[in-house]
C-alpha cells in the first residue's frame, strides 16, 4: 500500500499547522545529577575519580589527609618485542602444522607463553602526585562534574578542584582552605621490566623525576607550585621523548607557562571545549542508573579519546596504580574490546572522537601489511588480535589473538562510520581502502573445499574453549561466517557507491562462495561451527556476532531468521549467565534491544549496573554482588563492558540498519516519558524524538546528506508531518536534501 500524507504549513519553514515547532527531544549533555559523588575513603585506584584529555589521564582518590592523583599517559609503552616472537617460523604456517600434529604444548610454549611470562611489551604507568593535609582537613567526599570535566575533593573547611586542561597537555590543581605537602612518587612497577630507578630533581617550587625506559625511551613526571593569596595552584604534566629530548625542560616549561596563566584562565577555554563535546547530543530516560551510567559513558569518549592522541587500550588512560603492570598488559585487543569501546560514538554524535581510534588503525597499516606477507604470508592488510601501541602482534592465546578475522571486525567500524556520516571523502580515501586490505588478506587465505565453499584454513570461536586444542574448531566458525559475509557485504555496498562495477562483481562472488550459517536442524539457533553446537553458558557471545553488533541475521529479512534468532536467543537464556562477565549483559541487552525485546534488554542492563561496576563507574569483570549471576568473582577493570552498556541505550531509543529509521523500537514498558536529542542514524540523519506516556510524540529528522528517508511509522498512524511524505508500507518516506528538516508529531 502507498498512500500521500500532508500536512497544510503556514510560512515557509514554519512548521506543522502554522505553529512554530519547538525541537524535539531533550537538551543535549548530560541529564539527571551529571556528577558522580563519591564518599571518602576510596582506597583503590580502580574506584577513584577519572580525569583525562584525551593524552593525560588522572585518577583522583586518597583518605584522611592523604590525597593521591595517578597519572598516565596514553603513549608510555615498552614496546620490545619478545625474542620468540621475531623467529622465522612464529608464522601461521607453524601454527597450522602443530594443530595438525596436535602439538599443544608446542603451540603454548611459541605462541602463548611469551605474552604471559614475558612482560613487555606493556603499556606502563607514570606515577603518582601525594598530596598531605594536617587535622582538622581530612577527604569527606570526592566529586565529578561531567558538565566541566572537574575533579574535587571535600576536605571539611577546605577544598580541592582538580581539571586536565582540553586546551594544553597539563593538569592543574586549585587549594582553597589548606596548604598542602606535596611529592612525587615515580612508578615502581617498572623494576619488573628492568628499568633503572627514576632520577628525581628539583628547584624553585618545581619537582620532577625522570624514568628511563626500554628503546630510548625516557618520560618525567613534573610538578610545580604557586600561590595565590589564600589558594596554592598545582601544575603538572608528563612528558616524553616523544615532545622532544630532554623530557624534563619541556615539562618544565609547560607547568611554568600553566602556573603563570592560573586555574581561572585555564579553566575557562576547557569549559568551552566540554560544552562543544556535550552539544552534539543528549539522552533523557525516567532511570536513574541507567541514566548515571550513560552520561559517564560519554565523559569516558570526552576524557580518554582525542585527535592526536592514542585510542583507548583496555583501561584507555587509566592505567593501573597498584605497583604492578596493568591487567592483559593494558593493551589493544581486537577480539571485542576495541570494537565495543568504539562501537557506541556513532549514535551519539561523537565522531572525533570514533576519528581517534580510526586513524590510528589507518596509521598502522603500512605494519599490518607487514604482518600479513611474513606472518600469513598474503597480500593485503591483517590486523592482530592482540596488539601494542605501534601495531604489531602480543602473542596470547593463538587462537584469538592471532585470529585473521579480527580484522574484519576492525574494518567494520570504518564502514559504520561512513553510513552514520555519508562523508564521501571518507568512504573514498579511508573506508573502502581500508575494507579491501583487510578483505584482500581474508581472500589470499580462503580455500575452496570439496563443496566449492571457501574456507579458512583454521576457525575459531574467541573464547570457547579457551587456549586448548578444541578451540580449533571446524571451518568455517559462526563467528567468522559472520564477520567475512559482513566484510564482503560492507565492500559491495561501498563499491557501489562509488561506482566500482568491477570490485562490486569480486567482492560479490566472493560472498557467493561463502557457506551459510550454521543452524541446528533447519531453523534452529546458531552454532558454534558446521558440527558443534554452544552446550555450556560462555562469555563471549562469538557464534552470535551475525545478530549483533554486525546484522547479517536480522528479526525483518524473513520467517527463517526470526527462528533463528528466537532459538539462539532461547538457548542463551537456557544455558545461564554463571560464565558470563559483565561486558556479556551490556552485549547481550544491545543484542535484545535490536531484536525488539525491550523488557528482556533492560533487565540484562539492569543486572550490568547492579553486579559489574566498581563504585566510580569502571567496568569490573566479575560479579561484586556475590548474587551468582556469574561464576567470575574478580574484578579487573577494561572499559569496552562499559561503552556497550550506552549502546545498549542506544539500540532501545533509536535504530537505523537495513536503511530504515526506527525511533523508540525497544524501550521497557516502565520507560512512560523518554526523549533524545540528536542522536546520529545510518544515512547521516540527525534524529530528536519525545514519549510521553508511553507513546512518541515528537520527531525531528534533519538531513546530512541527499537521499530518501524511510522512517518506521512512529506514531502508530496518527502523524502530522512538516512536509510531504509517502506511506509505504510500515514506514514513511520522504526525500530530503542536506539540511533538510522533517518535523512530525502525534496527531491530536
Amino acid at each position: 500500500m502507498k498512500a500521500v500524507l500532508m500536512v497544510v504549513v503556514g510560512l515557509a519553514g514554519s512548521g506543522i499547522g502554522g505553529r512554530a515547532p519547538s525541537p524535539a527531544g531533550p537538551a543535549v549533555g548530560p541529564g539527571g545529577a551529571a556528577r558522580l559523588e563519591l564518599a571518602a575513603p576510596i582506597k583503590r585506584w580502580d574506584e577513584a575519580i577519572p580525569l583525562g584529555n584525551g593524552l593525560l589521564g588522572g585518577l583522583l582518590w586518597g583518605e584522611g589527609g592523604r590525597i593521591r592523583l595517578s597519572l598516565d599517559r596514553g603513549d608510555l609503552w615498552d614496546l620490545r618485542t619478545p625474542e620468540p616472537l621475531k623467529a622465522k617460523d612464529w608464522t601461521y604456517a607453524t601454527i597450522r602444522k602443530l594443530v595438525a600434529a596436535k602439538d599443544q604444548a608446542k603451540l603454548v610454549a611459541m605462541f602463548d607463553r611469551p605474552y604471559n611470562a614475558i612482560a613487555y611489551p606493556t603499556k606502563i604507568p607514570a606515577g603518582r602526585l601525594e598530596l598531605t593535609f594536617e587535622a582538622p582537613r581530612a577527604a569527606k567526599a570526592f566529586r565529578l562534574d561531567f558538565r566541566r570535566a572537574v575533579g574535587s575533593v571535600d576536605l571539611g573547611g577546605a577544598k580541592l578542584e582538580a581539571l586536565y586542561s582540553a586546551a594544553r597537555p597539563v593538569a592543574i590543581l586549585r587549594v582553597t582552605g589548606a596548604q598542602p605537602t606535596w611529592r612525587i612518587v615515580a612508578p615502581a612497577a617498572l623494576k619488573k621490566l628492568g628499568s633503572p630507578p627514576a632520577k628525581t630533581g628539583g628547584e624553585r617550587g618545581v619537582r620532577w623525576y625522570l624514568q628511563a625506559a626500554a628503546l630510548g625511551l625516557k618520560y618525567a613526571a613534573v610538578v610545580g607550585e604557586r600561590k595565590r593569596g589564600d589558594e596554592v595552584e598545582i601544575a603538572l604534566t608528563v612528558v616524553s621523548t616523544a615532545d622532544g629530548a630532554d623530557p624534563v625542560a619541556v615539562g618544565r616549561k609547560r607547568v611554568a607557562e600553566a602556573l603563570a596563566a592560573g586555574y581561572d584562565e585555564l579553566r575557562q577555554p576547557h569549559e568551552k571545549w566540554w560544552a562543544r563535546f556535550w552539544g552534539r547530543s543528549g539522552v533523557r530516560v525516567p532511570d536513574p542508573a541507567v541514566q548515571h551510567h550513560y552520561d559517564l559513558v560519554q565523559y569516558f569518549y570526552g576524557a580518554a579519546s582525542r585527535g592526536g592522541s592514542p585510542p583507548m587500550p583496555l583501561q584507555g588512560v587509566w592505567t593501573a596504580d597498584a605497583g604492578s603492570l596493568p591487567p592483559w598488559k593494558g593493551d589493544y585487543h581486537h577480539d571485542l574490546n576495541t570494537q565495543f569501546t568504539y562501537y557506541a560514538y556513532q549514535a551519539a554524535g561523537r565522531f572525533d572522537q570514533g576519528a581517534c581510534f580510526l586513524d590510528f588503525m589507518w596509521g598502522h597499516l603500512p605494519a599490518h601489511r607487514e604482518f600479513a606477507k611474513k606472518f600469513y604470508g598474503t597480500s593485503g592488510a591483517a590486523v592482530p588480535g592482540v596488539m601494542t601501541l605501534d601495531g604489531k602482534p602480543m602473542g596470547g592465546w593463538g587462537q584469538y589473538s592471532l585470529s585473521p578475522t579480527m580484522g574484519a571486525w576492525v574494518a567494520h567500524l570504518f564502514y559504520l562510520h561512513w553510513r552514520y556520516t555519508m562523508d564521501g571523502a571518507f568512504l573514498a580515501e579511508r573506508a573502502y581502502p581500508y575494507c579491501s586490505e583487510i578483505a584482500e588478506c581474508l581472500t589470499g587465505l580462503l580455500k575452496a573445499g570439496p563443496d566449492g565453499k571457501l574456507k579458512l584454513p583454521l576457525s575459531t570461536s574467541p573464547e570457547i574453549h579457551n587456549n586448548s586444542l578444541r578451540a580449533w574448531l571446524t571451518p568455517n566458525t559462526n563467528n567468522d561466517l559472520a564477520l567475512l559475509r559482513c566484510l564482503f557485504g560492507s565492500l559491495i555496498e561501498m563499491a557501489a557507491a562509488l561506482g566500482r562495477t568491477d570490485d562490486r562483481a569480486r567482492w560479490q562472488a566472493a560472498l557467493d562462495r561463502l557457506d551459510e550459517l550454521a543452524v541446528e536442524g533447519e531453523a534452529g539457533p546458531l552454532k558454534l561451527s558446521p558440527d558443534e553446537s554452544l552446550r555450556t553458558s560462555h562469555r563471549h557471545h562469538a557464534h552470535l556476532m551475525s545478530i549483533h553488533p554486525l546484522g547479517v541475521l536480522h528479526v525483518e529479512r524473513s520467517e527463517r531468521d526470526r527462528k533463528i534468532i528466537d532459538a539462539s536467543l532461547k538457548q542463551a537464556e537456557r544455558l545461564g549467565t554463571r560464565a558470563w562477565c559483565g561486558y556479556s549483559f551490556s552485549w547481550m541487552a544491545c543484542m535484545l534491544a535490536r531484536c525488539g525485546r525491550a523488557e528482556q534488554a533492560e533487565r540484562q542492563l539492569a543486572i550490568y549496573l547492579e553486579a559489574f561496576l566498581s563504585r566510580n563507574g569502571f567496568h569490573i569483570n566479575g560479579d561484586q554482588t556475590g548474587k551468582g549471576y556469574s561464576n567470575f568473582r574478580y574484578r579487573p577493570f577494561t572499559l569496552e563492558g562499559n561503552f556497550a552498556a550506552s549502546q545498549a541505550v542506544h539500540e532501545m531509543l533509536l535504530q537505523s540498519w537495513g536503511g530504515v529509521v526506527r525511533v523508540f523500537p525497544a524501550v521497557p514498558k516502565k520507560w512512560k516519558d523518554v526523549s533524545f536529542a540528536d542522536l546520529r542514524a545510518e544515512g547521516g540523519y540527525r534524529v530528536s524524538a519525545e514519549r510521553e506516556g508511553g507513546r512518541t510524540v515528537t520527531v525531528r529528522i534533519i538531513a546530512g546528506a541527499a537521499g530518501r528517508l524511510r522512517l518506521r511509522d512512529p506514531f502508530a498512524g496518527a502523524a502530522q508531518w512538516s512536509r510531504k511524505v509517502d506511506k509505504v508500507g510500515a514506514n514513511y518516506e520522504c526525500a530530503l536534501k542536506p539540511g533538510d528538516v522533517l518535523d512530525g508529531r502525534l496527531a491530536p
